[in-house]
């Protein structure tokens, strides 16, 4: 039986990083495209090298076209450019809409029954691009951020309380950007409740560096941004979906009415299993909550009207 295939289209750092924790994990096959000669195929060479040492025996291969893509169950997206210096937020939502639009399309082509995974930023907008383009249902198409900013804020919290990150249940809503909303309300350690064991202040600080999490990177890395768990996150969700795990775990989808909310692609809670988005879960918010969720809302719908489409 042949073995399921995940494309990673980019072979940046997260690109490259995403095809690292597949193969590692033995998940599927997986093609690396890029528009760079030779680095995705070097980069896929380099990952091969690395089975004998840690014993994964799936394959890892190199393109800078699509036809190796064909059939792929999964396609994560990290295609795109970070913004530059002197460079407008609206060239770059649009320079990474035509890219984005661009891949959907070659990797639709190839691989029509996929589920597409989207990393590319400003992500909830990237999302809407490739559910528009690809016309699939949005079971099929979703990003990639309710995963990290979950994991970062989970972090958080156990580096504040020295406890195993297992213990930790929590969950970040909204628009991957400085409005997300981590949900203090639904966080507990063990099933005992945030609140009860540290104060009002300390959340807030973790809150905060939740939300300026991916700053925090850039600032201390100087030049790019974070891979690791950008990629990780990624991967988890082809993973949720190859295996059927029916995960529950916040990512960014196409709502139509859920929590009040239409026409966008935004950070809720899902069970994410070999249907893809299987069910959108409401789940219940404080007053505050709700108020800082509609104001993520706001800012993701004003990306949404910028793209035009």
């Amino acid at each position: 039986m042949a073995r399921p295939k995940i494309t990673v289209v980019g072979a940046g750092n997260v690109g490259a990083t995403c095809a690292h924790w597949a193969a590692a994990r033995q998940l599927a096959d997986v093609v690396l495209v890029d528009l760079v000669e030779g680095m995705p195929q070097g980069k896929a060479l380099d990952l091969m090298q690395a089975r004998p040492i840690f014993g994964f025996n799936v394959e890892v291969v190199g393109a800078n076209d699509y036809a190796a893509t064909k059939n792929s169950q999964i396609v994560i997206i990290t295609a795109g450019i970070p913004r530059k210096p002197g460079m407008s937020r609206e060239d770059l939502i649009n320079t990474n809409k035509n890219i984005v639009a661009e891949v959907t399309r070659k990797v639709v082509e190839k691989s029509p029954r996929a589920f597409l995974i989207i990393v590319s930023n400003p992500l909830d907008a990237m999302c809407y691009v490739a559910y528009k383009v690809s016309g699939f249902s949005r079971k099929k198409v979703m990003g990639m951020a309710g995963i990290l900013d979950t994991a970062r804020y989970r972090c958080f919290i156990a580096m504040e309380l020295n406890v195993a990150v297992e213990e930790v249940q929590a969950m970040v809503l909204g628009g991957h950007g400085d409005d997300m909303v981590p949900l203090v309300s639904n966080t507990t350690v063990s099933g005992i409740p945030l609140t009860e064991l540290v104060s009002k202040r300390r959340i807030n600080a973790m809150v905060e560096r939740t939300r300026k999490g991916g700053g925090e990177i850039v600032a201390l890395l100087k030049t790019g941004s974070a891979y690791y768990a950008p990629a990780a996150a990624a991967v988890q969700m082809a993973e949720a979906i190859l295996c059927d795990q029916k995960r529950v775990v916040p990512v960014s989808a196409y709502l139509t009415g859920e929590y009040g909310l239409n026409d966008l692609f935004f950070g809720v809670p899902v069970i994410l299993g070999a249907g893809g988005i299987e069910k959108i879960i409401k789940t219940k918010l404080s007053k505050e909550e709700q108020a800082l969720l509609e104001k993520s809302a706001r800012a993701v719908a004003a990306t949404r009207d910028e793209l035009k489409m």
